[in-house]
């Protein structure tokens, strides 16, 4: 029987690169997402074919998740919120697939370590550092975690663009449209030589920025200096948002 895994803390990294799993999962969802989407790469060349690295992307749909194997042609890791895994389907699920759950507060320390862990032993490691999907198709400010997993892996970081996702499945929306998608890929920024200092948070922050900006320009998104979950920037969306409603014509009015 499978060990249930329900905290990164429990979570025992591979000593593979490949599960049979994750490859018979390649091989059958693969070619329908890419005859789907009319799936586009640039930039592959970047990912290497073997050894750690970090692939920083930005965040607009559920979909991202699935476009990554066929980009990078590795298994990938990726770290979700433990209540994805309340389902016992749905924990099998990401198991198999590298998912590795998230407690919040106080599993953060416990899902870095297994971050780690798996740069260490030379895997790939996929994140969002703006920790949650674009509402808006924006890009939004990132979450230093990023930074200090590079800083203490190493590992070089390849920024990603997802293009099209947003117009595809936007969050709030629970069937796909099917419009071109592309995934960019950038090249490999190295952030070794900054290793001393990783509690630095002014560090942090400029590596941080340095990615999202290589990012950005990758995608050509719209870059807001504030982070997507912020409630005072949610608030004044919403409120952009309903006056920007009221000042739409009724039918029949001039």
């Amino acid at each position: 029987m499978a060990k249930r895994v329900d905290s990164a803390a429990e979570y025992d990294v591979p000593d593979h690169d490949t599960s049979v799993f994750w490859k018979v999962s390649y091989a059958t969802l693969v070619p329908l997402i890419r005859a789907a989407w009319r799936l586009r790469f640039t930039g592959r060349e970047n990912i290497p074919k073997e050894g750690p690295a970090i692939l920083a992307s930005n965040h607009l749909s559920f979909l991202d998740h699935f476009l990554f194997p066929p980009a990078t042609r590795r298994q990938i890791y990726f770290i979700s919120k433990a209540e994805h895994f309340q389902s016992p389907i749905k924990r099998s699920l990401f198991r198999k697939w590298g998912v590795i759950p998230l407690k919040r507060g106080k599993g953060d320390t416990a899902a870095m370590e297994v971050s780690l862990e798996l740069l260490r032993t030379g895997h790939l490691f996929g994140i969002y550092p703006e920790g949650t999907r674009s509402l808006d198709g924006k890009l939004h400010k990132g979450r230093t975690g990023v930074a200090r997993l590079a800083l203490l892996s190493g590992a070089p970081v390849i920024p990603v663009a997802m293009c099209g996702t947003f117009e595809a499945m936007p969050k709030g929306k629970s069937w796909p449209r099917f419009p071109k998608v592309e995934v960019r890929i950038g090249k490999p920024l190295s952030f070794g030589h900054l290793a001393d200092k990783v509690e630095d948070r002014a560090t942090l922050r400029r590596v941080t920025d340095e990615i999202m900006m290589a990012i950005r320009d990758l995608s050509g998104q719209e870059y807001v200096d504030e982070y997507q979950d912020n409630p005072e920037y949610r608030a004044r969306q919403a409120k952009e948002g309903a006056a920007e409603g009221a000042n739409v014509p009724k039918n029949g009015s001039s």
